[in-house]
């Protein structure tokens, strides 16, 4: 055969490749039913299909996750499987999980698909570790954090038609060791390697998150630029507090973040004129603060305090940048009912409930509030888990739990070595809490503030 055949044959087969793989490729953008992000999403969405009519080898199916079903907690994934598996496992090579803020080039993405058997179990992504035990992942792998690798979502993650499908029986006859879902690409990963019985992450070097050569997908980022920060006086702050921390947290947030806010309330068991603090007459608790919340709650909707549009409540060891958590709030309307923050999930494969985790900042809007109080949801305790409780009501409203990556639950050092963008983290365990507002949280070159 001469050299010329030869390479208009590999041209053709190259060619019958890519117009087979573009139809076998579901991509599933793990979006949100938030307006803001089901925008995003759809925008995502047609980018994609307008890059496949460029590529005139057909049509592929993109799917909205916040679409599939009208089940909320699909975001965490594994409740969506069975659905996945069953609307699309006939026709379907690979599913392929992004961001609503990854792009991808399909033509990339299909020459890495090729590479691995169709058949076969294949879990791919871009691969990240703990660099020393983490909370947030129950310090599993103690010993050697590093040898268990999770992916980065904002990269992008596949999954081969044969492990959806085994996944998807697999998870109709078990239950989770765990009813909560608190980092979902871990909790994921952890769940395929069925500990050493199902496959582990494959590492796959164009799925990226910065721009570089040969990248089939590309991330720009978690904080968009909606326009300029909400201002100041649209956002009402509200520390809790106690009075065994007045002289031990309240200093870290006056000497870091307090003086970022428009408005600003610490709410203690007692009243402190130095602060000073507002007692809400509602007792101490030990844990979960439930009653001390939904005070501060009714308060924000009684003449008592400014008129603002976002409610920010946050403990009083929180660490937060409010010009960031500002700019992000542009992007939402404060008249649609929003709960943002960092999400968590709660027996989610048994119809359960996403809340707002609310250490790393509890973000409502004024109309959620309303709808919140006005709705008749109530604290079985004054101790009950504040942020679940919020989350349970919200779900029976209807009111969807809007995630944000940008805050967080934790210490920085408790997450991945890639955690590069922030809004807020919580607790100082062994850390100078200081240093790490003005490491991670606090900009060299602030904007003007409003």
């Amino acid at each position: 055969m001469s050299h010329h055949n030869v390479v208009n044959g590999c041209k053709l087969v190259a060619v019958l490749l890519l117009w087979l793989g573009l139809e076998e490729v579901v991509l599933v953008i793990q979006s949100q039913r938030n307006s803001f992000h089901a925008r995003r999403a759809a925008q995502r969405k047609e980018k994609i299909l307008h890059q496949a009519a460029e590529l005139g080898q057909g049509v592929p199916v993109v799917v909205l996750l916040h679409e599939l079903s009208e089940y909320e907690g699909d975001w965490s994934i594994l409740p969506a499987l069975r659905h996945l598996s069953a609307t699309y496992g006939q026709s379907t090579s690979w599913f392929f999980f992004i961001e609503e803020e990854t792009s991808v080039t399909l033509s990339a993405l299909l020459h890495v698909l090729h590479r691995y058997q169709v058949r076969e179990e294949w879990f791919l992504g871009k691969l990240l570790h703990d660099n020393e035990a983490s909370i947030i992942h129950h310090y599993a792998f103690s010993e050697d954090p590093t040898s268990f690798s999770y992916p980065d979502p904002a990269a992008g993650w596949a999954l081969s038609m044969p492990l959806l499908q085994r996944l998807a029986v697999r998870l109709q006859h078990e239950s989770l060791k765990s009813d909560f879902t608190i980092d979902l690409k871990h909790e994921l990963a952890l769940y395929i390697w069925e500990a050493g019985n199902g496959p582990k992450l494959t590492a796959v070097p164009e799925f990226c998150t910065e721009t570089r050569d040969n990248c089939a997908t590309t991330f720009t980022t978690y904080l968009p630029n909606c326009g300029d920060p909400v201002s100041k006086k649209d956002l009402f702050v509200a520390v809790k507090t106690c009075q065994k921390f007045h002289s031990e947290r309240v200093p870290v947030v006056k000497a870091t973040w307090e003086k970022d806010a428009g408005f600003l309330e610490y709410y203690s068991d007692v009243t402190d004129a130095s602060i000073p603090t507002i007692s809400l007459g509602v007792p101490n608790t030990e844990r979960g603060h439930c009653g001390k919340t939904f005070a501060i709650l009714r308060r924000f909707l009684n003449k008592e305090v400014p008129m603002a549009d976002w409610l920010l409540i946050v403990d009083d060891d929180t660490l937060i940048s409010l010009p960031r958590l500002r700019r992000l709030l542009r992007c939402y309307d404060p008249k649609e009912a929003v709960s943002l923050g960092e999400r968590y999930g709660y027996s989610l494969l048994q119809n359960g409930y996403s809340y707002t985790t609310g250490g790393g900042g509890m973000v409502l809007s004024r109309a959620a509030v309303s709808r919140l109080v006005s709705g008749g949801c109530r604290c079985y305790s004054d101790d009950a888990p504040d942020d679940m409780v919020l989350g349970r009501c919200f779900t029976s409203l209807g009111v969807p739990i809007t995630h944000s990556p940008l805050f967080h639950q934790a210490r920085p050092y408790d997450y991945s070595e890639t955690l590069q963008q922030a809004i807020s983290f919580h607790k100082h365990w062994n850390i100078d809490p200081v240093v790490v507002f003005k490491h991670w949280l606090q900009d060299t070159h602030p904007r003007d503030e409003l």
